[in-house]
């Protein structure tokens, strides 16, 4: 009964509520012998459809969340955080300003790694929107509240895309010395980081954190209705192919 509570309500909310009332739209031209207009509309609102469902989003962006599988050894002469989001003007314990959901799992995940194998942190984000907080200077913030020495941390705090974040960060490591990185970022966006750091010429080991959805996935007829969680992660799937075909094919 839950589970039909919960698709029944995903049917009058967005996106399900334009789906149904496009479905309705396609009836009435069907029935007003407009056949082939009705199809079109019922084609389109299908594939719309299926990419606000959970079972299909997952499918998409599981694809890129499964690239990299975690290193059996923790290997490599420095961590690279990428940033992922930062506001300004929110409460925090000391400072001003947070960062974002997806920054703080890439930040809880750099701070064990740093317990694991004590080598440098680079953290590599800018001040992306007049609104937004500088990504670096927070979770530098942050993992000194966390027990990491200052010293210990290099901020790299420039950058406002991935492709900055490479070149940037590259530079960093040149000047320092380093020669292996532990990457550290979200699942879905591992596969078009890694392209950016081999495009500088580093091959970095990832460490995938920030996971939307579990592996290996089942199905259940829920996971047919639709939602903006999984119109969202649909979006991150091909938002990130193409990015990564941007990357790859144009040299900056």
């Amino acid at each position: 009964m839950i589970y039909i509570l919960k698709f029944g309500a995903s049917l009058l909310m967005p996106p399900g509520i334009f789906i149904l009332i496009f479905f309705i739209f396609a009836y009435i031209l069907w029935r007003r012998e407009e056949k082939r207009l009705a199809a079109v509309l019922v084609a389109v609102n299908m594939v719309f459809y299926l990419l606000s469902t959970g079972w299909i989003s997952g499918i998409l962006i599981g694809s890129l969340e499964s690239k990299y599988p975690r290193p059996e050894k923790l290997a490599g002469d420095c961590i690279v955080m990428l940033g992922g989001g930062a506001l300004a003007g929110t409460p925090a314990l000391t400072g001003d300003g947070t960062l974002a959901c997806a920054a703080e799992s890439r930040l809880a995940l750099a701070a064990k790694l740093y317990h694991q194998r004590p080598v440098p942190i680079i953290l590599s984000g800018g001040q992306v929107y007049a609104d937004s907080g500088n990504e670096a200077d927070i979770a530098k913030r942050e993992l000194v509240l966390l027990g990491i020495s200052p010293k210990d941390i290099i901020v790299e705090d420039k950058s406002i895309n991935t492709r900055q974040n490479a070149i940037y960060t590259s530079e960093i490591m040149r000047e320092k010395g380093f020669k292996q990185p532990i990457l550290v970022t979200s699942a879905f966006h591992m596969e078009r980081a890694v392209l950016n750091f081999q495009k500088e010429g580093i091959e970095p080991v990832p460490f995938a954190t920030d996971f939307r959805v579990g592996q290996p996935q089942s199905f259940h007829w829920n996971k047919l209705a639709p939602s903006p969680e999984a119109l969202e992660d649909s979006t991150l799937f091909f938002r990130e192919k193409l990015r990564s075909f941007v990357t790859s094919v144009i040299t900056f």
